[in-house]
C-alpha cells in the first residue's frame, strides 16, 4: 500500500490538533477565575461548551466535525463527574455513529456521517476505561461488561507483541512491523483499570511494554517524540509525524500528554518516568511545540504542554509549581478557546487531582 494512500487511512488531525490561533470555539459558559479554577470547573466548562445534547462533541475550531478522541474525554470527564445523563448521551451517540462492526471506533464523523473509519487506539483505550469507570460509579454492570469488551478488542487488535513487549500500536491499520507508535497513547492507569476489570494478563504485559519503549525513548533523547516507530526487534526510533507528515521530529501536542498519563499512575516507576522529563521541560515555559532536547520550536503556548509542566512537577514533588502551572493552563484555555484546550484544561486536572478515573492522583486541589 503506497504512503498516500496510508495517510489517507492515518487519523492525522485527532492527533495533530491546529494552532491555538486558528479558530475559536462557540463557548457558553463562564468559566472561573484562573487561579481559582478546580476540576470541576474545568470539567463543566468542557461539557457544558463542547457537548451537544445529543452527545456530540463538536470540535469548533475545527470546523465542526467530531473525533473518537473528543467522545471519549466528555466520557472520562463525565463519569468522573458523576454526570450520568451526560455520560449516557455521549456514549450512545458513539456507539450509533462510530461503533464499527467489530467494536473499534471510527475516529471522525463530519457533515452526518463517518467520514474516515480508520480506528485511534487512543480514543478506543480511554472509552474502555471511561466504561469500566463509569459502571462502578452508576452501578451499571452492563457499562462495566462494555468497557471490559472494547478493552479486549483494544487488546485483539491494536495491540501487537515485539521483542520490547507488548505495545500499542497507533490504530488497528498499524499492525504491520516497523509498527506505528504514539508515546503519549500508552495509559498505565487505563491499563490497570481494565486489567482489575477484566482479568486479561495482556494488560500487565502492555502496561510492561509501554514502560520499556518509553524509557527507550528516553535514553535517546531528552523528551519524548509525538511520534515514533517501533521495530519488531524492540528498537524505537522518533519519527516526523506519522509517516513523515511534519517537517520536524518534536515534541508537542500529543507527546506533551505522555507525563500527564505517566505522573497519574499508581506505579512509583511510571511517576519516575514523568520526573525525567522535569529537567528538559523547566526551561521550555510552556511553549506548545519543542525539539527533543526541550528548546521551543514556536513562539506560542498551548493547555497541554501547561499540564504537563504541571504533572512534571508533581512527579519531582513540587506541588507549588503544579498549582501554578495549572493556573496557567487555565489561562492559555480563556486565551485561545480551542476543543483541545478546553478537553485536557479538564481531564488533565482531574487525572493529577481527583481519583474518579481510577488513578493515583499526585496532587491535593
Amino acid at each position: 500500500m503506497s504512503a498516500a494512500v496510508l495517510l489517507s487511512l492515518v487519523p492525522l488531525a485527532a492527533c495533530s490538533p491546529s494552532d491555538p490561533d486558528q479558530g475559536t470555539a462557540v463557548g457558553t459558559s463562564a468559566p472561573a477565575a484562573p487561579a481559582a479554577l478546580t476540576a470541576e470547573d474545568a470539567g463543566r466548562a468542557f461539557l457544558d461548551d463542547y457537548v451537544t445534547e445529543e452527545g456530540r462533541v463538536v470540535r469548533y475550531d475545527e470546523g465542526g466535525d467530531t473525533v473518537s478522541e473528543g467522545q471519549a474525554y466528555a466520557m472520562l470527564v463525565a463519569a468522573a463527574m458523576g454526570e450520568q445523563e451526560t455520560f449516557r448521551a455521549v456514549w450512545s451517540w458513539t456507539e450509533d455513529n462510530l461503533r464499527r462492526p467489530d467494536g473499534l471506533l471510527s475516529w471522525r464523523w463530519a457533515d452526518g456521517a463517518v467520514a474516515d473509519r480508520s480506528a485511534a487506539s487512543d480514543a478506543d483505550l480511554d472509552a474502555a476505561r471511561a466504561l469500566v469507570v463509569a459502571g462502578e460509579a452508576f452501578d451499571d454492570p452492563r457499562l462495566t461488561a462494555e468497557g471490559v469488551e472494547l478493552g479486549r478488542v483494544v487488546l485483539d487488535l491494536e495491540t501487537v507483541q515485539t521483542a520490547a513487549g507488548r505495545v500499542l500500536v497507533a490504530g488497528d491499520w498499524a499492525t504491520a512491523a516497523p509498527y506505528a507508535y504514539n508515546p503519549s497513547y500508552a495509559s498505565p492507569a487505563a491499563t490497570a483499570v481494565l486489567a482489575e476489570a477484566s482479568g486479561d494478563p495482556r494488560w500487565a504485559e502492555l502496561d510492561a511494554g509501554s514502560r520499556v519503549v518509553t524509557a527507550s525513548l528516553l535514553e535517546d533523547g531528552a523528551l519524548p517524540p509525538d511520534w515514533a516507530q517501533v521495530a519488531q526487534d524492540g528498537t524505537v526510533q522518533p519519527t516526523a509525524g506519522i509517516l513523515g507528515g511534519v517537517d520536524e521530529v518534536r515534541y508537542g501536542y500529543d507527546a506533551a500528554r505522555l507525563p500527564v498519563r505517566f505522573a497519574e499512575s499508581c506505579r512509583p516507576e511510571d511517576r519516575a518516568l514523568a520526573a525525567e522529563l522535569a529537567a528538559p521541560l523547566r526551561q521550555a515555559g510552556d511553549a506548545a511545540r519543542l525539539d527533543l532536547a526541550g528548546q521551543p520550536i514556536v513562539d506560542y503556548d498551548s493547555v497541554v504542554a501547561a499540564i504537563a509542566q504541571a504533572a512534571v512537577a508533581t512527579a519531582v514533588g513540587d506541588d507549588d509549581r503544579a498549582r501554578r502551572e495549572l493556573a496557567d493552563a487555565a489561562r492559555i484555555d480563556e486565551d485561545t478557546d480551542t476543543y483541545y484546550g478546553a478537553a485536557w484544561n479538564a481531564l488533565g486536572r482531574l487525572m493529577l487531582t481527583d481519583d474518579a478515573l481510577g488513578g493515583c492522583p499526585p496532587l491535593e486541589e
